[in-house]
């Protein structure tokens, strides 16, 4: 029986727009690509959400990938408000299964930085009854550890959970701990899903 739903934030509960964001700088296509290797697709961006480096230590090692923009790079990361966009539907859906007596929780992989300079984004945490974002705990999906600090933090048991994520692997992880988990595609998909998942 399901009684605690955990999302995940990014492309969930709240837009991870880096390519719109990475194009309303007016870059060459030559250089969107550099950045998003540099950056997005590099492994360093797991230390991002991690949380073990302060914001200059980041910005070095994005511009140790690929020293030739680093002008663009320090351009790109002055701030990103608007990498996070507000997804309209998040505080409504959320309060609806409140309302329905669920309990409700977010495991994310979420940096510092985006936390504090996106939090408009982020007004539907407010509405949970706990998180768990990764540069706060030094954890990050799809890592066990994460899922396990979870229901040990607030008290849940994994086979009462289903974990909500626009990834497979992470979704995989939760399920390997013992959640359900659906894989997030579209909002009226997931809510199909679930729904047969809470009437089972």
């Amino acid at each position: 029986m399901i009684k605690n739903i955990v999302f995940d934030i990014g492309n969930v509960l709240a837009g991870f727009a880096w390519q719109e964001f990475y194009l309303s700088f007016g870059f060459s296509e030559d250089i969107y690509e550099k950045l998003t290797k540099a950056t997005i697709k590099s492994a360093f961006w797991n230390e991002l959400d991690r949380g073990v480096l302060n914001d200059a230590e980041l910005l070095e090692g994005f511009i140790r990938n690929d020293p030739s923009i680093e002008k663009e790079i320090r351009e790109v990361f002055q701030s990103v408000e608007k990498m996070i966009t507000r997804y309209d539907y998040a505080i409504p859906w959320v309060k609806e299964l409140k309302d329905r007596g669920y309990g409700i929780y977010v495991i994310s992989n979420f940096s510092h930085k985006a936390y504090i300079e996106c939090a408009d984004a982020l007004d539907f945490l407010k509405e949970t009854d706990g998180a768990i974002l990764s540069f706060q705990e030094k954890l990050i999906k799809p890592m066990p550890e994460i899922y396990q600090l979870l229901t040990k933090r607030y008290g849940l048991k994994a086979q009462e959970c289903v974990f909500i994520d626009d990834t497979a692997k992470n979704v995989d992880a939760a399920v390997k701990e013992g959640m359900k988990g659906i894989v997030f595609h579209t909002l009226e998909q997931v809510k199909t899903e679930l729904e047969e998942m809470l009437t089972f």
